[in-house]
């Protein structure tokens, strides 16, 4: 079994984050989490410049996400993704928001994806070299 990697992310809480009391704006958290995503695909083998011209795109299939504790314009916060699930076309990515200072939990999420080819819609099977992470199937 491979070390699945863990990506981390840091980013500064900026005025445009927040609400008019400097507290996080839920959506500015899935920013966070999208940016941590997209350097986990290239990691673990997500060619996007070369899948763009095969027209493959990674999609979003569903995002879970829990509220732990409020972020405040001007933390420091990290956000830490990782590869937790693999099926034949679909996967699960799952990620953490820390705020530095205190290592303080705001935010656990999942989001579920899965390869499509374009214009078709029609799924494609995730890298072969993906089992690898997972002994036996299981994480």
């Amino acid at each position: 079994m491979r070390d699945i990697p863990i990506i981390e992310t840091t980013e500064q809480i900026m005025f445009y984050d927040t609400d008019a009391a400097g507290v996080v704006h839920n959506i500015a958290y899935l920013r966070f989490i999208e940016k941590n995503r997209t350097i986990l695909g290239s990691e673990i083998g997500l060619d996007y410049k070369e899948m763009s011209g095969q027209q493959t795109y990674g999609a979003v299939v569903r995002t879970e996400i829990d509220y732990k504790s409020p972020g405040f314009l001007g933390d420091d916060i990290v956000i830490r993704g990782w590869l937790a699930e693999i099926s034949k076309v679909r996967f699960w990515c799952e990620f953490e928001v820390n705020r530095i200072s205190d290592q303080k939990n705001l935010v656990k999420s999942r989001q579920q994806l899965a390869l499509v080819k374009m214009p078709e819609g029609k799924p494609v099977r995730l890298p072969d070299h993906w089992e690898n992470y997972f002994k036996d199937g299981e994480n």
